[in-house]
């Protein structure tokens, strides 16, 4: 089940495209001052997958025309885990694949996406410790069937999102159910699986 994340292109412009469609339901909304936004994405030098689409050179996110707000709206993302460095997935995966005592795993991981073992621990540390403790998981672990064991957790959630037919987990599901983690304030946008 837990095989590497699709590595063909169409699969990085595939999330592109949901993250264009998150960024324009966000845009719609407009400002809640009442301006107008307008685009303003900014650089990000995303790790853990090679050649990507020219697109991940950058965040998707808007800014308020309104002179004195400026204030910006940055949408979710089903590419970008928050501010960190790597893919969303890539985060997913490694963590998952972590799950188990074997230094040799840590050593195959850092190879294959190019993570230290420091930033693997990190990431052992935001699953098992810290998304546990946010608001987003205590609202939205209840909509997940069967309920997902938070001792081994982000493992759990890939199998929660499991396409029954193939093993294979459904990771546009399971990156939009994330996807309100990705921006401050996520628990306004609606959590659905």
């Amino acid at each position: 089940m837990l095989r590497d994340l699709p590595r063909d292109a169409s699969f990085w412009r595939f999330l592109f495209s949901i993250d264009q469609d998150l960024a324009e339901t966000a845009r719609q909304k407009a400002c809640s001052c009442g301006g107008r936004l307008h685009c303003a994405n900014y650089p990000r030098k995303p790790r853990g997958a090679e050649q990507l689409p020219d697109q991940y050179g950058s965040r998707l996110s808007f800014c308020c025309d309104r002179e004195g707000c400026r204030k910006r709206v940055t949408p979710p993302s089903v590419r970008f885990l928050g501010r960190k460095v790597y893919l969303g997935g890539v985060v997913i995966l490694v963590a998952a694949m972590r799950q188990g005592p074997s230094p040799r795993r840590v050593a195959e991981l850092s190879r294959h996406f190019g993570a230290d073992r420091r930033t693997i621990a990190r990431w052992q540390v935001f699953w098992r410790e810290q998304f546990p403790q946010t608001p987003f998981w205590k609202v939205a672990r209840g909509r997940l069937r069967p309920a997902v064991d938070v001792a081994v957790l982000p493992r759990a959630l890939l199998e929660a999102f499991v396409h029954r037919d193939d093993d294979q987990p459904d990771w546009r599901k399971l990156l939009l159910f994330l996807s309100p983690i990705t921006i401050t304030g996520g628990l306004s946008i609606e959590v659905s699986r």
